[in-house]
């Protein structure tokens, strides 16, 4: 014979056929998830994906950028910030960003989610595709290709160092043809020339904040995004994953909106609106290209008070560029400038100067007291052992230059 249940027993059963019960009605009441999404399943010949799409008119300002920046691009600064022999064949850019699995990459890695932006006429249209499970990803790559393929050129942030790596580690895993576009432009070492001067960190949200002054409210760190999709895999239900399209989108519209600014910036380089450190950044763009151009970005840069390092590092790098061309009171100029204004001690322009005075101008008695002087400021900021030594040995040479009959 069992035990009756006790009332309180009874009631705990109760509370949970009650909660199942709530939980059930809430999942039939969520519906479809390209419902929530706002998104439609696309049929490709490996299967169906889900496709969300929003499209944005050129006005539409992204912080203070508006997206039509992005399609008025000239084709010599893009070649430019591409470091490409040739700019990209046609304006058809695809702006292309992945939410992945994990960080790491390598082929147990799974892009879940690929962005795609680019113009459609003049309407600037976001796609995001997106895998319900790890069986669409046949699905997900059939769709990609065609887009691919009809682009002239791609543009990524850190593009080089993962989307695209991951992206083809996937086409190749699934036995299909990676079709990249010969013209990519990877905004990251752009962004880093210009800002890693001034920012903390050269990430998409944090130069986006600095240069397009667009602020994300409730956005979803990236490192949250792959738990945020497991999560999904699991319990089916919506979760984070509006919050995973929303990063995703932002991401597109950035890289867009960033594009567009930094393209422009290159194409009317050197204008006083820009920042000295910005400025700077765009001189070294310049610089093996338009070498005219690059110094006059470098200039501008010094006269509006270009900050330490930085302002060090330009005027050794003037000096090199003055050497070059033999023009030594020039060069001498600005490696006593980088001397006198460093804050740690730099032997170079001690150097430079030196041989500028013993070889150039034969003033024995000047390059002498100039590594005289040098090496009393390396002792004060303590030096290496080899810097001294080598600063020593170019003195008593000097001084045996110095003495009668030699």
């Amino acid at each position: 014979m069992t035990d009756r249940p006790s009332i309180p027993d009874l009631s705990l059963v109760i509370r949970r056929l009650e909660a199942k019960s709530r939980a059930s009605s809430a999942v039939r009441r969520t519906g479809s998830l390209e419902d929530l999404l706002g998104g439609a399943v696309e049929k490709t010949e490996r299967g169906e994906v889900l496709l969300v799409r929003r499209r944005f008119d050129p006005g539409h300002f992204h912080g203070r950028q508006p997206l039509h920046g992005a399609r008025e691009m000239a084709g010599a600064p893009l070649a430019l910030l591409a470091r490409a022999e040739a700019p990209p064949a046609g304006p058809r850019l695809l702006y292309l960003d992945t939410e992945t699995t994990g960080l790491a990459g390598g082929t147990g890695t799974y892009a879940f989610l690929v962005g795609m932006g680019f113009f459609d006429g003049e309407i600037f249209e976001v796609r995001q595709y997106f895998m319900r499970d790890l069986d669409e990803e046949p699905a997900l790559l059939a769709a990609l290709e065609p887009l691919l393929q009809q682009v002239d050129g791609l543009v990524t942030y850190n593009g080089t160092g993962f989307d695209l790596p991951l992206l083809e580690t996937r086409f190749v895993l699934a036995r299909r043809r990676w079709p990249a576009a010969a013209f990519h432009l990877d905004l990251l070492p752009a962004a880093r020339r210009l800002w890693s001067a001034r920012l903390p960190d050269c990430r998409l949200a944090t130069v986006e904040q600095h240069a397009l002054g667009f602020r994300r409210e409730g956005d979803l760190p990236g490192a949250l995004i792959p738990a945020a999709y497991f999560d999904y895999l699991r319990r089916k239900a919506l979760g984070e994953l509006p919050r995973v399209f929303e990063h995703n989108r932002h991401d597109i519209l950035s890289l867009a909106a960033l594009t567009g600014w930094v393209a422009d910036a290159v194409a009317r380089a050197p204008e006083p609106r820009h920042g000295p450190d910005e400025l700077a950044g765009l001189g070294r763009l310049w610089e093996t290209a338009d070498p005219e151009r690059g110094e006059a970005c470098y200039r501008m840069a010094l006269n509006r008070g270009l900050p330490s390092p930085a302002r060090e590092r330009i005027f050794v790098r003037m000096a090199w560029r003055e050497k070059r061309r033999a023009r030594w009171e020039a060069s001498r100029e600005f490696w006593e400038a980088a001397a006198r204004c460093a804050r740690v001690f730099d032997a170079r322009p001690w150097e430079e100067i030196a041989k500028i005075e013993e070889h150039r101008t034969r003033d024995f008695a000047a390059a002498h007291a100039v590594v005289t002087e040098a090496l009393e400021r390396a002792r004060i900021h303590r030096a290496p052992e080899l810097v001294l030594g080598a600063l020593a040995h170019r003195l008593d040479r000097l001084a045996r230059r110095l003495r009668p009959g030699l």
